[in-house]
């Protein structure tokens, strides 16, 4: 167990390494912002759901999404809104239907999550 009071106490600092991170952290300011975001965005399970839905299928609609996760359409319309407002997703009109796909360069982000979660239904079978 580590005591709690203890303190970092190192021999040499390496000014060197110590820069460079800290320039990288800044250089990718950006993107640590826009990844937060969506991370944060999907770390609510419904929205997550809609997300892994939306990248299997391509696209749904609200009714869709509220037949298969058994909700109602307005709270699944005002989960569409937060992910839309924040530009992980867009939606296409078909006639009276508005249907939901994930963008384009947020699939590159979120198909590694969503691997995890086939390998982690893998592993509860074994």
């Amino acid at each position: 167990m580590i005591d709690q009071n203890q303190t970092c106490i190192r021999a040499f600092a390496d000014k060197v390494q110590i820069d460079n991170c800290r320039n990288t952290i800044i250089n990718n300011e950006n993107s640590f912002e826009k990844l937060s975001q969506l991370l944060a965005l999907a770390g609510n399970e419904v929205r997550l759901k809609i997300l892994y839905l939306l990248e299997e299928e391509g696209e749904l609609c609200p009714c869709d999404l509220s037949d298969i996760l058994n909700m109602s359409v307005p709270a699944i319309s005002q989960h569409l809104r937060k992910l839309k407002d924040r530009n992980v997703i867009q939606g296409r009109r078909e006639s009276q239907t508005i249907f939901y796909s994930i963008k384009t360069e947020q699939l590159d982000i979120l198909r590694p999550l969503f691997k995890q979660i086939t390998n982690f239904s893998k592993q509860e079978l074994v």
